[in-house]
């Protein structure tokens, strides 16, 4: 594989703009690559759709089940 984008150009950091580093790709460097990676965990990136069950309404969820076991509403 040549390193190159599909156009022929030098793929370039999502971060910085500077020219990817094979060891750090699809970054330029570590700082990038971390930095990218403390964006997720900080969410400031989120992936589009409903959010997963959190438990915040696991109260609700237990009371809804044991009436259903139980036969009592």
């Amino acid at each position: 594989m040549s390193g190159k984008s599909p156009a022929g150009k030098k793929p370039r950091c999502p971060m910085c703009k500077k020219p990817v580093a094979e060891a750090y790709r699809p970054f330029c460097s570590d700082r990038c690559s971390k930095l990218d990676l403390a964006r997720w965990f900080g969410e400031a990136y989120v992936l589009p759709g409903e959010r997963p069950f959190d438990g915040a309404d696991l109260d609700e969820e237990k009371n809804s089940f044991q009436s259903l076991w139980t036969g009592s509403n």
